[in-house]
């Protein structure tokens, strides 16, 4: 397929799975409306994280924090503004703090990069529980004014088929090229003439941006909301793994593996929350060794493929538990002894 086929396939795909998620409301009860929520939460913020790290593979730790920063900024200012202000000044102050932030530590690769954003999203977390119990003498924020069900529901469907969206476009811009020469060779990418500090800057942002006006939106769902809650670090780890097991650098790939764990979680995590996060690792583990392009590059070849190992690995087991291999390697030892 070429470009414009791509293209064309990937739109009606969204639109496809856009028009799924607006009829779920409407025939889908509570639970099941909750648990799209969950998902689609989970698709914004997983294809956000995997637009900028997925192509330049930084590996970004700080998903919780901008999320914890758009609840609060939506929870402070949801009686003062209408929704959707509310909603972008959540996500204008999430990418403020990653400029500021991605200029402190974008410089860095890797493991360092990994825990300065981890560091420093503690670091808010703690800071924002300082300020709320030393100068508010409060633990927590409750929201009085909240929207319907369905215009959260539509705010975070929104925000989920924005990031897709995003995604689509930025693959087939001179941006997404950019992004792709930084995580292919950083150094080369200078020599080329990409201004690589305000590439990375941009994506980063742009990323946090997403979270922040994800945490905005979900922030009314829980009425009540604390550091602890919104700044919670599983939200971040999750989002890695979600986007590292889907497909980091696949479009739909993060999705994919959204609806897969958020239905995963949803049937494990209140029966068997171990058994949930055993699974999680096991997956991980599985696709790290069995499938490194993540759950959206399977195909028809992946599974000849191994039921073609799984066969050849058969056969050598039996032919050595059968005696047959050492009976050869005795036979070679006395070939060889009398030559």
């Amino acid at each position: 397929m070429n470009s414009k086929q791509l293209l064309v396939r990937d739109v009606l795909v969204l639109i496809a799975f856009a028009g799924w998620a607006l009829a779920l409301p409407y025939w889908g009860s509570e639970f099941i409306v909750s648990l799209a929520l969950t998902c689609l939460m989970y698709v914004a913020l997983s294809s956000s994280w995997s637009l900028f790290c997925g192509f330049t593979r930084y590996l970004s730790l700080a998903t919780s924090a901008f999320f914890g920063i758009g609840a609060y900024a939506c929870a402070l200012s949801l009686d003062k503004l209408p929704w959707i202000q509310a909603i972008l000044l959540g996500a204008g102050i999430a990418a403020a703090v990653a400029l500021v932030m991605g200029a402190a530590v974008l410089h860095l690769r890797g493991t360092y990069f990994a825990v300065l954003t981890f560091g420093m999203t503690e670091l808010i977390r703690h800071a924002v529980t300082y300020f709320e119990k030393s100068v508010t003498g409060t633990v927590g924020r409750v929201l009085t004014v909240v929207p319907d069900r369905d215009t959260i529901y539509l705010t975070v469907l929104a925000l989920a088929l924005l990031s897709v969206a995003v995604s689509i476009v930025v693959r087939r811009t001179r941006f997404g090229l950019a992004l792709a020469g930084i995580g292919a060779d950083e150094q080369r990418a200078q020599t080329l003439g990409v201004n690589t500090k305000l590439v990375k800057l941009a994506g980063f942002a742009m990323t946090a941006a997403f979270a922040g006006a994800i945490g905005a939106a979900m922030s009314v769902r829980w009425t009540y909301i604390d550091p602890h809650t919104v700044f919670n670090p599983f939200i971040g780890f999750q989002t890695v793994l979600i986007a590292l097991i889907g497909g980091a650098l696949t479009l739909w790939g993060p999705l994919l593996a959204a609806i897969v764990f958020s239905l995963l979680a949803e049937t494990l995590r209140l029966q068997a929350p171990q058994v949930y996060m055993m699974t999680l690792g096991l997956v991980l583990i599985l696709c790290v060794l069995y499938l490194p392009g993540g759950l959206a590059s399977l195909r028809w070849d992946t599974f000849r493929a191994w039921w073609d190992a799984t066969r050849g690995w058969g056969k050598e087991r039996r032919y050595e538990w059968s005696g047959d291999k050492a009976r050869d390697k005795a036979r070679a030892r006395r070939q060889r002894h009398v030559f």
